[in-house]
């Protein structure tokens, strides 16, 4: 790992396990697994508010969308192994992946129709779907932008971390939200029904957004993701207008508890 120099920090809060609490109640999840694996960032603003996430395995961590580069992340991702895989979800949530590939060698991974935004970067890109193995593949979901993508980790019930494809709106609710930087909005709905087509409740039980995480209220995730997706009229959502903005104040990092 090649150390850069520390960059100004908007915040020295570290990352935090995204399911402590529903272990420690005994939730619903398949094993204790979840409780110092999987890490949230809080927003960085960099990528307007985007919060990044680390899943940490035997197999080499990966970072889902970058965090801000100051050195409580930096420092963190060293002492959990460092990163393997580095996928970006939308264009938006590059930030400074440049940097941070630099910093731990990863291997980063990008749908196609955004690669051109890192020249000089030696990247893998996929089309539809790309696996890194057995439980873990990227989706592409376009709308959002045009290369948006998901990812879906099958452990725990499944998880889909989601980037800006999906996010909770201001009463919490998950939602696809159409902002001003919406390339395709009919495209994000088709999208969302091909991830209805995909998954059931027994296989989709998670969603960590990539942004607006504020709005959860303290949680890192929304539970029965499934379910609040199918209850999600579709129809209905192809006339609506711009919502919310891409940096509205559920991004803040005051709002990461």
């Amino acid at each position: 790992m090649h150390r850069l120099p520390q960059q100004p920090s908007h915040t020295t809060k570290p990352p935090r396990a995204v399911f402590p609490d529903e272990v420690s109640r005994g939730g619903s999840l398949q094993s204790d697994f979840a409780q110092e694996r999987i890490f949230a960032f809080p927003p960085n603003r960099d990528t307007l508010g985007g919060t990044s996430y680390l899943i940490v395995r035997n197999e080499g961590n990966i970072l889902i969308d970058c965090p801000a580069l100051d050195q409580t992340n930096q420092d963190f991702l060293g002492t959990h192994g460092g990163v393997r895989w580095l996928f970006i979800t939308h264009r938006g949530a590059i930030g400074k992946t440049v940097e941070f590939q630099q910093t731990f060698d990863s291997e980063v991974l990008i749908q196609e129709q955004e690669a051109y935004l890192l020249p000089g970067l030696t990247v893998t890109t996929f089309r539809q779907e790309f696996s890194i193995d057995a439980v873990t593949q990227v989706i592409w979901t376009p709308g959002h932008s045009p290369g948006s993508s998901c990812l879906y980790y099958s452990e725990l019930g499944g998880i889909l971390f989601s980037g800006r494809h999906l996010l909770p709106n201001q009463q919490g609710k998950l939602v696809p939200l159409r902002t001003a930087k919406t390339f395709h909005w009919p495209r994000q709905i088709q999208s969302l029904r091909l991830l209805l087509e995909r998954f059931t409740p027994e296989t989709l039980q998670y969603i960590c957004p990539g942004a607006n995480t504020g709005f959860l209220r303290g949680k890192r995730f929304i539970d029965q993701a499934y379910q609040h997706l199918a209850s999600l009229d579709l129809s209905a959502l192809l006339p609506i207008q711009t919502s919310l903005g891409a940096g509205g104040q559920g991004d803040s990092s005051e709002n990461f508890q």
